[in-house]
């Protein structure tokens, strides 16, 4: 066997790559601070080391994205990573959530009690001092922190930033195990209080690493067909007529079950609502936004560079899917009786909303999509942030839905800012959920999917039904005698809580600063 003379010297732009660098290595300093610190000085460590790297890596998102010189992109560490305006868009946006999301994760917070009794709102700071059993029981287990979390979400943000950038199949697996695998952890860290987060942990990572081990197979059969695993490769090969299409298309259709999973598309649902149930609410905050921005920018890069030949093949395939994603997300999400399962149905007929944008086919899909995963992550991450106020009379969260009557009318603030999520949800105007659904279904018509429109518009007004069904039990209706109350956040979810309700009712004011933005980012390169 004749062996090269001289391999190709490997480099890496590291410029190009700061912003995944900068997270993975803040990543592994909060593993060694986990080992070297004491616990006292751990909690205050992770956080400022967190939210200060997602800051700068944020910064050099911006600054890479002034150096792509008329929006054209370039490839790094060997034609591996991307760095397009799409891979940066949706690189900010996991930034911007990652912030949030660790900001909502480090809450600390000592709680309130019923407030009602001073007269006080649940946002009030005076409320924050009022004494009583739930804000002791709550209090006494915020001051014990489980700070290697830190660490595991900054490995998984790592993981979503290197996801939609991704150039050929083995770099985007590695990213779906790195973002993957802390999830899972993340997802069982309530264990000592419900055995619930562990199913959920358990469910997640059986399912998780079937569908893992699915896009690897469809991998294999790409690279058996196209004799690489690069996109650009995968895409000539395609449009060459090369080798049997039909082992392109089982591998197509075997990577696709692997992305479908993350983004939540029936038939690959069914773990969306327990885990979001038996998570910390956090968790599931973080979650549900940032996983489903990643996995939908990588599932954009697969059919828009690597498979747009195919494009007669897998959009029937994906007209089917979207179609019932919105059904059954919708109609299953009427008859939840609890509010973080109601929100996980929720999200899977938003995962069929999304589809209607990657369905498009054209430029104008790519930006509507970027649009929706931005304006919905905010709104989510914000709805499962209020969620996590509410308690029963031990402390614990409580999410069931008979048991919020009333509680608008008694925290007004609390059930206004969730109403106006929920309002954003339902798609209703003057939120960022109008502006995100008429884009994408104005992108679909344009891209010859009209009945496709037609489908979403009925789901969109079926969702409105719960969604108001919500806000009409909160504020129309008479609180049970074991209503559950709503803690006092600390400083740090307060501005979680207030940052997304500002961009959510933004975007449906002034949506045109974004799509702008938006826009500019619809070529991949």
């Amino acid at each position: 066997m004749n062996l090269p003379t001289q391999l190709p010297t490997p480099s890496v732009e590291y410029g190009l790559v700061s912003p995944m660098l900068i997270v993975l290595g803040a990543a592994v300093l909060g593993v060694l601070v986990e080992a070297l610190l004491p616990r006292r000085l751990r909690y205050r460590a992770q956080v400022t080391l967190s939210v200060a790297a997602l800051v700068a890596a944020f910064g050099a998102v911006v600054f890479v994205a002034r150096d792509l010189h008329g929006g054209n992109g370039v490839d790094a560490v060997m034609g591996a990573i991307a760095v397009d305006m799409p891979a940066l868009f949706l690189q900010g946006t996991i930034l911007l959530v990652g912030v949030l999301g660790i900001l909502l994760i480090g809450e600390r917070a000592p709680a309130s009690p019923d407030a009602e009794s001073r007269g006080l709102d649940a946002f009030t700071p005076q409320a924050s001092a009022v004494a009583g059993s739930v804000a002791e029981k709550v209090a006494s287990r915020a001051g014990v922190m489980q700070t290697e979390v830190f660490p595991l979400t900054m490995f998984a943000l790592a993981g979503m930033l290197l996801f939609p950038a991704a150039n050929d199949l083995l770099t985007m697996f590695i990213a779906l195990e790195v973002l993957s695998l802390p999830l899972y952890l993340l997802c069982g860290l309530a264990r000592r209080r419900r055995l619930l987060s562990q199913e959920s942990s358990l469910k997640y990572f059986l399912l998780g690493a079937f569908a893992s081990a699915f896009f690897l197979y469809g991998a294999a059969m790409l690279y058996g067909y196209a004799g690489t695993l690069r996109f650009q490769g995968i895409a000539e090969a395609v449009s060459a007529g090369t080798g049997k299409t039909s082992l392109a298309l089982i591998g197509t259709g075997l990577v696709l079950v692997g992305v479908l999973f993350k983004v939540g598309a029936v038939p690959f649902h069914s773990w969306i609502p327990d885990v979001y149930q038996g998570a910390p609410t956090p968790a599931t905050a973080f979650m549900a936004a940032a996983t489903k921005i990643a996995a939908f920018g990588a599932m954009l890069r697969l059919f828009y560079v690597a498979l747009p030949e195919l494009r007669d093949d897998w959009r029937p395939v994906l007209w089917a899917i979207a179609i019932v994603t919105m059904v059954v997300g919708t109609v299953t999400a009427v008859t939840q009786n609890d509010v973080k399962r109601m929100l996980g149905y929720s999200a899977v007929a938003h995962t069929g909303f999304i589809l209607t944008g990657v369905i498009a086919g054209n430029a104008a899909g790519v930006s509507s999509t970027l649009f929706y995963l931005f304006a919905y992550g905010f709104s989510t991450l914000g709805a499962f942030a209020v969620v996590g106020l509410v308690r029963d009379a031990d402390g614990e969260e409580d999410s069931a839905l008979a048991r919020w009557a009333g509680l608008g009318r008694r925290y007004p603030v609390v059930g206004t800012v969730f109403a106006l999520f929920l309002l954003a949800f339902a798609g209703i105007p003057l939120t960022s959920g109008f502006v995100s659904k008429f884009a994408v279904f104005k992108a679909a018509g344009e891209g010859g999917a009209l009945p496709l429109v037609v489908v979403g518009v009925i789901a969109s007004a079926i969702a409105a039904y719960f969604y108001v069904r919500v806000i009409v039990l909160m504020f129309f209706t008479e609180r049970p005698a074991d209503a559950p109350v709503v803690v006092v956040p600390s400083a740090l979810t307060t501005a979680v809580v207030t940052v997304t309700a500002a961009v959510t009712f933004a975007l449906g004011a002034l949506p045109q600063p974004l799509l702008d933005l938006a826009d500019s980012a619809d070529r991949f390169f």
